[in-house]
Formats: C-alpha cells, sequence, structure tokens
C-alpha cells in the first residue's frame, strides 16, 4: 500500500466541511495537549476558523517547542535554478511549456560560476531546482551532484517525480534533501490546472515521496502551493501525507513549506484566498502537530512579514535567492519561475538573525553523514 491509497479514504470536500464545523472546544483540547501527540482531529481544529482567536497561543507554544527541538538557530540555504526547460503545461507557473519565452539550461561552466557566487556568500547547503523535462533527466542531475559533490555540505533538488532505481543513482552522487511539493491535493481541482504533460498524472506525484523512501532519501520536503484550492483541507492532507511517511519511512527526517502563488509569466489565475495570518495559522498549526517536523520560510514572502514571522515555528529560510537559471552569476537572462519578495541579501538576512539572537546556520548536515566527506570539515 502506498500514500494514494490513504489519501483515496478521505474526500477532499467533505474535509474542508469538517474543518469549519471545529469548535472554540475542540481547538482549546489541542492546545491542552501542549504540542504532544497531537491528532489529524487535532490538527483540524487548529486550522479551523475557530482558532483564530488562539492565534497568539498557538504562537507562542509554537516559538516555545522551536526553541527547545531546535534552539535559537536557523538554517539558511539557496536555491540553484539549472534550467526553465518544462514539458508541463501549468496554470501557475512561468516555465510553464505554453510560454513563449528564452529556455535554457546552464552547462557544467555555468554551473560552477553559480556555485562560486553561492560560495563566497557562505551557503553549504544549496537546492537544485529544474522545470519537469526528460531532456534535462537523471544524467543531467547526476553530473550536477558530482560537479558540486565537493563543493557544499548538502544538496537538494526540486526536480520531476522519478523512479525509484533513479534516486538510488542520485543518492550515490551526492543527493541528501528531494522536495516534491503535490501542489494541490484536490482531485478536482488538480486537472484544471495541471494540463498537459507528465505532472497531469496526479497518482503518479502522490506515490513520490513512498519511491524516494524505498530509496533511502535521507530527508523528504513535502508541501501544498497555496491558492489554488482550500487551504484549510490543503495543510490538513498535507498533515495526512506526513503522518503517513513519518510512520511508513521512520529513518527519514521531514520539511514542509508554504509557498503562496506568486507573480508569474503566463496569464492570471483565480487564486483562492490565504494570506499572511493564514500562513502563520497553518505554521504554528504544524508546529505543535509535529514538533519534530522541519518549517522553511520562503523568499517568497516579503521582508516585513519574515522579519515578524521566523521565530513562529520556523527552522530554516532561503535568502538572496534567484529563480532564473544563471540568475547569481550572469544576471536576469532567463525567466523566473515566480517573483521574489524579500530580496535582501544572504549577508542582511544573516545580519538580521544574529540582531535578534539567532545563529545563521549555513548548511543541513556535514558531507560524512551522506558518506561523502570529500569537503574539509570546517575547524
Amino acid at each position: 500500500m502506498t500514500f494514494v491509497a490513504t489519501w483515496k479514504q478521505h474526500d477532499f470536500a467533505a474535509v474542508a466541511a469538517s474543518i469549519a464545523t471545529r469548535t472554540p472546544a475542540d481547538v482549546r483540547r489541542a492546545l491542552a495537549k501542549q504540542g504532544r501527540a497531537l491528532s489529524l482531529d487535532d490538527l483540524a481544529a487548529l486550522l479551523s476558523p475557530a482558532a483564530a482567536p488562539f492565534l497568539e497561543e498557538m504562537a507562542a507554544q509554537s516559538h516555545r517547542l522551536t526553541v527547545e527541538r531546535f534552539g535559537r538557530t536557523m538554517q539558511l540555504y539557496a536555491p540553484m535554478y539549472l534550467t526553465n526547460v518544462c514539458a508541463n503545461i501549468c496554470t501557475y507557473c512561468g516555465f510553464s511549456a505554453q510560454n513563449k519565452i528564452p529556455r535554457k539550461a546552464l552547462n557544467d561552466d555555468e554551473i560552477l560560476a553559480e556555485a562560486d557566487v553561492l560560495e563566497r556568500h557562505g551557503f553549504e547547503h544549496v537546492l537544485l531546482v529544474t522545470g519537469e523535462s526528460t531532456r534535462y533527466g537523471v544524467p543531467y542531475l547526476e553530473n550536477a551532484l558530482r560537479l558540486l559533490r565537493t563543493r557544499f555540505s548538502s544538496l537538494s533538488i526540486e526536480v520531476q517525480p522519478l523512479d525509484q532505481p533513479d534516486y538510488e543513482t542520485l543518492v550515490a552522487a551526492g543527493l541528501s534533501t528531494v522536495l516534491v511539493y503535490q501542489e494541490t491535493y484536490d482531485p478536482t481541482t488538480y486537472p484544471k490546472h495541471h494540463l498537459k504533460g507528465p505532472k497531469s498524472d496526479l497518482a503518479y506525484r502522490l506515490d513520490t515521496t513512498d519511491r524516494l523512501g524505498r530509496a533511502g532519501v535521507k530527508k523528504i520536503g513535502l508541501g501544498a502551493l497555496y491558492g489554488l484550492s482550500d487551504w484549510r483541507a490543503e495543510a490538513w492532507f498535507t498533515g495526512l501525507h506526513l503522518t503517513y511517511l513519518e510512520k511508513t519511512y521512520w529513518r527519514t527526517r521531514y520539511s514542509l513549506s508554504f509557498p503562496r502563488l506568486r507573480p508569474h509569466a503566463g496569464a492570471e489565475i483565480k487564486i483562492t484566498p490565504f494570506n499572511e495570518r493564514d500562513l502563520v495559522q497553518t505554521a504554528c498549526a504544524f508546529r505543535l502537530f509535529s514538533p519534530e517536523v522541519e518549517l522553511s520560510l520562503s523568499t517568497r514572502e516579503s521582508p516585513h512579514f519574515r522579519n515578524h514571522a521566523y521565530k513562529l515555528g520556523f527552522t530554516s529560510m532561503s535568502a538572496g535567492s534567484k529563480t532564473n537559471p544563471g540568475g547569481y552569476a550572469s544576471g536576469e537572462d532567463s525567466l523566473e519561475q515566480f517573483a521574489i519578495s524579500d530580496e535582501r541579501s544572504p549577508e542582511e538576512v544573516a545580519a538580521f538573525l544574529r540582531e535578534n539572537g539567532y545563529e545563521p546556520v549555513w548548511k543541513d548536515w556535514d558531507p560524512a553523514y551522506d558518506g561523502h566527506a570529500s569537503k574539509p570539515a570546517l575547524v
């Protein structure tokens, strides 16, 4: 059995309706547990409209639990976009195959030039990102990992879903983490936004995390793209997914992200509201639901918001992000996937954290943890 079977046991619309019926008493019961052994019913209560008056208490508990587990630290990482070539037609993404824009894929020299810039900023953790295209599949990714393995302590990818043997190949090449966002768990909404290409296969995408778990990937990142459907139900299904994975692949670490729709090339689409307050409620609900899970705060959000939200349960932040191939070394000569909001440099973000009593951590883990100890340890 895979997660698809678990997902099929729950009706998206019914879950959304059920969350809307939760009461203040349900919220109080969840909060009384102080983050210990919360159920999916508790998560529903914390995501519900009834939880809105309790947001300050949720934030306080979330902060306390995060400091207890992770200390006053914040991991900093940077995405490196390798290519914007994509075979999918998706309504919400600048890389969509229907957009008539210049396409680019970095060669070895360009990849290393991007690495030079990120190293100068101090990054030890880099997320490699591509569009979804078999033209730049496993051989291209394996080559990129081997090029960068000696340059960075930990390497992650956010690319098209792959088969289990492909992930095993990439793990051997130095891969630590895979982020695979479902975008939406709503089976009615999913085909409306994934019109053509491999990404239109909902079941294959849902099964990706099982293939990752069996392949021995050390960390898996989950998330929905908030703005496509009912955000409370999306978050609940993300919690269902996390629960399934933690029980099935218990040796693996997990992280969650909360990307909101941002301006992009192509036609604008109707967005289901998900504001900053909703994001805070969602992040705090997940910290109470799972004190061990890592929570990431994106440069999609504004500096003002990130400066206030970072201590409410988050453990990692991107900084100085460029979302176009070659964006660090050669400027903006190719299409961005989406527009970022926080344009501060990595140094500015790190300085802000230090000024507020937090330690910026530039890597996820030491390469020796992955069995790739070629990068000298810092002493």
